[in-house]
């Protein structure tokens, strides 16, 4: 039984490398979130076609250590242990691993899963990759999926012509898409565009500019 379980185990393994190994090199042409709940036209963005705020924006406000972690971000972690927050902690390149591979229902296997896609990630891929493809995966609002569909839909616009403003905007409706709008500014968006103007100051962008 032992020796089956092993066997098993390896093999799905390495398909989970290989998969991470794939999409390093070549663009998810959906996910399963994608491919239930899109009803507006996607269009993948390169991340040059992007104007270099849009990342900054999302870097501020859902993983301002981006650039310092290996795919977990354990001084946040701590924090929220500490606090004994409800919260989440989850970095850019778990909630890649998760819009890309796995589904979006909190469960402990998908959690486990998305622990072991996570280091795979970041072994496999550059921190541009990373954001490239969150941002042509991630939602920005109800059955929009990716930054080109969100600059279309939001502002008329595309993604290389995103302002400060709008890039903030759009940042801000990550956590709860389904839920919140872009219609005009918020506290948390004039935050995020502040953060993203520090992060560009203090190099934290190095590693994706």
């Amino acid at each position: 039984m032992w020796r089956a379980l092993r066997w098993f185990g390896l093999r799905v393994l390495l398909l989970m490398v290989a998969l991470v190994g794939l999409y390093g090199l070549l663009n998810p042409p959906t996910t399963w979130t994608i491919a239930r709940e899109a009803t507006y036209p996607r269009q993948w963005a390169d991340l040059d076609q992007i104007a270099p705020v849009m990342p900054r924006s999302v870097v501020a406000a859902e993983d301002a250590n981006f650039c310092a972690h290996w795919g977990f971000d354990m001084a946040e972690i701590r924090k929220v242990i500490a606090s004994g927050s409800n919260r989440g902690a989850s970095t850019l390149t778990q909630q890649t691993a998760k819009n890309v591979y796995l589904w979006q229902n909190r469960s402990w296997p998908r959690k486990l899963l998305e622990t072991a896609f996570t280091p795979m990630i970041e072994a496999l891929w550059t921190k541009r990759r990373i954001l490239e493809v969150y941002l042509n995966v991630a939602e920005f609002g109800p059955g929009v999926f990716g930054v080109h569909a969100a600059a279309e839909y939001h502002f008329s616009t595309t993604p290389d012509r995103l302002t400060a403003a709008q890039a903030a905007r759009l940042a801000a409706i990550l956590p709860a898409p389904k839920q919140r709008g872009t219609s005009q500014g918020s506290a948390r968006s004039r935050s995020i565009a502040d953060g993203a103007a520090t992060i560009a100051r203090d190099g934290r962008a190095g590693c994706f500019q």
